[in-house]
């Protein structure tokens, strides 16, 4: 059952429209903006942070951002038992907007869901974007929680981002505690032996500026997914929808349109290692 508050969201562009959608037992909230073929976002462990990058895609795009059950106001979350169980409710709450195929986008921890549900509904996804994917780390790489909160950490130029009003510590400590236990190991077998096998078009994302996940782990998934495609945004960090709206929008809408025939954007800042 999908519900309409009728409350937007404000950015730089397009307004996005605050919804509720029930799905597997859960009362999920989403913001959606525009028009077009589907795009789903799912976001990092700070939760849901809606860009202007978000809405230059909305330009082109139905942009759907799922807020993850457990995140924000959203009741406590006990029930997710794994990354993999957290998909599976994510790919019901698509259903029960109707959304048969998909574009899927994940910045950071939603990088890895987002991972773990192509995984799991393959022939659903049109194309994945994964935006400084916490999927792969480094092996002795610290546990940090909720990265999204920490702007020094999170942008390459945290003094260019407009203010945010603070979270509140109840929801950042209930966000946290579900980040950490549903996380799993920096390097998860179970997830990386099946990469191999997934062979939709993948568009992989750091910039070079990352100061939470190192951009060269991009390598990897490059060398383990069958169809994938790494690239670094000059001058951005790790919330590079953030520091750089304009190359980031630029590069995954290319993408999105050219699928296996994409090479690199000519006309942003960009490079192809």
């Amino acid at each position: 059952m999908q519900e309409q508050t009728g409350s937007a969201v404000a950015t730089s562009g397009a307004a996005f429209q605050e919804n509720y959608v029930d799905a597997d037992g859960f009362h999920i909230r989403y913001l959606e903006a525009g028009q077009g073929d589907p795009l789903i976002c799912l976001h990092g462990a700070g939760g849901v942070r809606v860009s202007h990058a978000h809405s230059l895609l909305a330009e082109q795009y139905r942009v759907i951002l799922f807020e993850v059950p457990g995140f924000g106001h959203s009741p406590v979350n006990d029930r997710s038992t794994s990354m993999r169980d957290l998909a599976r409710t994510i790919a019901e709450a698509a259903s029960a907007l109707g959304l048969d195929q998909f574009n899927l986008l994940g910045n950071s921890f939603g990088g890895r869901l987002a991972l773990w549900l192509a995984l799991e509904v393959p022939e659903r996804i049109q194309a994945l974007v994964l935006a400084a994917p916490a999927a792969i780390l480094p092996e002795n790489r610290p546990r940090i929680a909720a990265p999204e909160s920490q702007a020094q950490l999170m942008y390459a130029h945290p003094e260019r981002q407009p203010p945010r009003p603070p979270l509140d510590p109840a929801v950042i400590a209930k966000q946290d505690a579900l980040v950490s236990r549903l996380r799993g190991p920096n390097r998860d077998p179970n997830l990386e032996s099946r990469l191999g096998d997934l062979n939709v078009p993948v568009l992989v994302l750091f910039g070079t500026k990352d100061r939470m996940i190192p951009p060269e782990m991009g390598r990897i998934y490059r060398e383990q997914l069958p169809n994938c495609h790494y690239i670094l945004v000059y001058d951005a960090g790790h919330a590079i929808d953030a520091d750089r709206p304009e190359a980031f929008a630029s590069v995954v809408r290319d993408f999105l349109q050219r699928h296996e025939s994409f090479v690199v954007n000519q006309t942003s800042a960009l490079i192809n290692p």
